[in-house]
């Protein structure tokens, strides 16, 4: 039976990641994924670093957004749970922002160094006109 799943500091690297996604800088932000990651947000499945990186690119730059890490939880067996809040708004409505709840599932490949083997992302419920 796999580890009982347990609340711990969220790790720099998901912190670097939560960044790079919110200032479209990838750098170090992005190492721990490959061209062998899958990331499924929602019913989109994205394969690959680079595609990872474009979609964030296309769903987040006409945003100002900024991901909160509320909760992280180490489960065992290279799972890794996050619970966040995005706020955001359209950057030609800077006034109007909206807030989401998310949760990211990371299945890691290798941990010395982070290796992401998967990540889920479930976003939501969001009033998509105010930023859409």
């Amino acid at each position: 039976m796999a580890d009982t799943a347990r609340a711990t500091p969220a790790p720099e690297w998901v912190l670097k990641f939560m960044d790079a996604i919110d200032t479209l800088e990838f750098g170090e932000g992005f190492a721990p994924l490959t061209e062998d990651t899958d990331m499924f947000f929602g019913t989109a499945h994205i394969h690959g670093v680079e595609a990872i990186k474009a979609f964030f690119v296309k769903i987040d730059e006409p945003l100002i957004i900024t991901h909160e890490v509320l909760e992280f939880w180490t489960a065992g067996d290279g799972v890794r749970l996050l619970r966040g809040e995005a706020t955001m708004a359209k950057k030609s409505e800077p006034d109007r922002m909206v807030r989401a709840p998310f949760v990211h599932i990371f299945y890691l490949a290798d941990e010395e160094p982070v290796r992401v083997r998967e990540l889920r992302i479930t976003a939501g419920p969001l009033q998509t006109d105010a930023v859409m």
